[in-house]
C-alpha cells in the first residue's frame, strides 16, 4: 500500500509541475514503468528438460537443480580421493576434516582402477579391492549428503599400460583415439569398458535402494596433449563423436539414469569460441567445467584474475544455457621443496571464484599423498589460510551444504 501511495504521489506531482510550466498546451501524462525482472528459467518442475537425461532419477534431477541454485550463493569445496589419500599417509578423517572439523562437500573418484585390464573381480585382486573401496566411499559420501564426481584416467587401448601420450609410440598416438570410435578397431574394447562403468554406477545404491547420482567427467583436459585423447591426437569432430558416443551408450544402450555429464578442458582457452571448439553440444553436457592449475602456479593476483576471466566465460555460458559451471580440478601442491603461497586459498583462489558476479557450483582439489598436499591438514603452515577460505561467505563444506538430493519444498 505504501509503495502504491508513493507512486501515485510521484505521478501527481510530476504532472502538476509539467502543467504549471506549460500553460499554452496540454501536458502528456507521465507513466512510470517498474524495471522488468527476468524470471529464472529453471524451476523444480522443468529441471529435467535442461538435462542431458530427461528421464534421470529424481535424486539426479534434484542434484542438477540444487547445484545450479547453490552456485548463486556458494561454491562447494571438494577433494579427489578425500577419504583415502592423506598427507604423510596419516589416515582417519579426510585432511579437509582434520583442518576444519567438517567433511568436504564433494568427493572425487576415478574409474581408472575399476576399468583396468587387471581387475578380475576376485576378492584377492588388488584392482578389485580398489573398486570395492571406491564404491564404499561413494556410498558413504552419499549417505552424508556429499556430492560424488568421477573422472577417468583410461589406459590407452593397445597395451593398456598408461594414459600418458609420452608412454606411447608415434603410431599408437596417431591411431589410439580414432580406434575407439564407432567402426574403429577398438570400439568393442571401449564398449566393454563402458559396460563396466555402467555396471558399477547401476549398483551404487542408497539405504532405500535408490540409485546414487554421480557426475561423470570423461576425456578431461583434452586441449592439452599429455593424455592420449588430447588435441594433438584427434580432430575436434572426432573428440565430439567420442563424447557423444559415450553419453549415448551409457544413457540409451545401458539405461544408466543417474549421471550428470561434465565437459572440462584445461585452462588454455581465453574466449568462449575457443572453449567450445570441441564441445559436443548442450544435449550432451550438464556441467561446464575447467581444470586449472597453471594460472594459480605462482602467478599471484595476475593469475587469479586470468582464472576468474576464464571462469566468467563458463559462468556466463551456464547462465545463458541453464547449465552448471564448475572448477573441476585445481590446486597448488606443497612439498618439502615447494613452499606454500601466502593467502593462496583465502585471497587468490577465493577471488577467482567470486569476482565479477560469477556462479561456480563447486571446486575440486587434487589428492594429497605421502609427499605433498593440495589441501593443508591442521598442522602445516597454510592450514589457517585454508580454514579462513572454507569459512568465507561463498564457500561451502558439508556443514553448510543444502540437501542436494531432494527438491526444496
Amino acid at each position: 500500500m505504501k509503495t502504491a501511495f508513493l507512486k501515485t504521489a510521484f505521478i501527481s506531482l510530476t504532472v502538476l509541475a509539467f502543467i504549471s510550466c506549460s500553460s499554452d498546451k496540454e501536458a502528456d501524462p507521465v507513466i512510470i514503468i517498474d524495471p522488468v525482472v527476468e524470471a529464472d528459467p529453471l524451476t523444480t518442475q522443468n529441471t529435467a528438460t535442461f538435462m542431458v537425461d530427461a528421464n534421470a532419477t529424481k535424486e539426479t534431477v534434484a542434484l542438477f537443480y540444487n547445484l545450479k541454485r547453490l552456485a548463486k550463493t556458494k561454491t562447494a569445496i571438494g577433494q579427489q580421493d578425500a577419504f583415502n589419500s592423506f598427507y604423510q599417509d596419516v589416515g582417519g578423517d579426510s585432511d579437509i576434516k582434520k583442518n576444519t572439523g567438517y567433511d568436504p562437500a564433494v568427493l572425487g573418484s576415478d574409474f581408472m582402477f575399476i576399468t583396468d585390464k587387471n581387475n578380475n573381480s576376485q576378492a584377492d585382486n588388488w584392482y578389485y579391492q580398489q573398486e570395492q573401496k571406491i564404491v564404499s566411499d561413494v556410498k558413504a559420501a552419499y549417505a552424508k549428503g556429499i556430492i560424488n564426481t568421477f573422472c577417468w584416467h583410461l589406459r590407452e587401448p593397445n597395451k593398456e599400460e598408461s594414459f600418458y601420450a609420452a608412454d606411447m609410440t608415434s603410431e599408437e598416438k596417431t591411431t589410439a583415439f580414432k580406434s575407439i570410435l564407432p567402426g574403429g578397431a577398438n570400439n568393442e574394447w571401449y564398449k566393454k569398458k563402458l559396460d563396466k562403468i555402467a555396471s558399477v554406477i547401476l549398483n551404487l545404491k542408497g539405504s532405500n535402494g535408490e540409485l546414487i547420482p554421480v557426475i561423470f567427467r570423461p576425456f578431461h583436459e583434452f586441449d592439452g596433449s599429455w593424455f592420449w585423447w588430447g588435441a594433438s591426437f584427434c580432430t575436434p569432430e572426432e573428440y565430439k563423436q567420442a563424447f557423444q558416443f559415450t553419453v549415448d551408450y551409457l544413457k540409451n544402450t545401458k539405461g544408466v539414469q543417474n549421471i550428470l555429464y561434465a565437459f572440462s578442458p584445461d585452462n588454455s582457452y581465453t574466449t568462449e569460441v575457443n572453449y567450445l571448439s570441441r564441445y559436443p553440444g548442450d544435449k550432451y553436457v550438464d556441467i561446464i567445467g575447467m581444470d586449472n592449475y597453471g594460472d594459480f602456479n605462482n602467478q599471484g593476483q595476475t593469475g587469479s584474475d586470468k582464472a576468474n576471466a576464464k571462469l566468467k566465460i563458463l559462468s556466463d555460458y551456464a547462465k545463458a544455457k541453464v547449465k552448471i559451471a564448475a572448477l573441476t580440478e585445481t590446486g597448488y601442491r606443497v612439498t618439502s621443496r615447494t613452499p606454500a603461497i601466502t593467502d593462496w586459498f583465502s585471497t587468490l583462489l577465493y577471488n577467482a571464484l567470486t569476482k565479477n558476479d560469477i556462479q561456480i557450483s563447486y571446486v575440486m582439489f587434487w589428492n594429497n599423498n605421502k609427499d605433498g598436499y593440495y589441501v593443508p591438514t591442521g598442522s602445516v603452515s597454510n592450514a589457517a589460510d585454508f580454514k579462513t577460505y572454507s569459512s568465507k561467505t561463498k564457500s561451502a563444506l558439508l556443514n553448510t551444504l543444502p540437501k542436494m538430493y531432494e527438491m526444496p519444498k
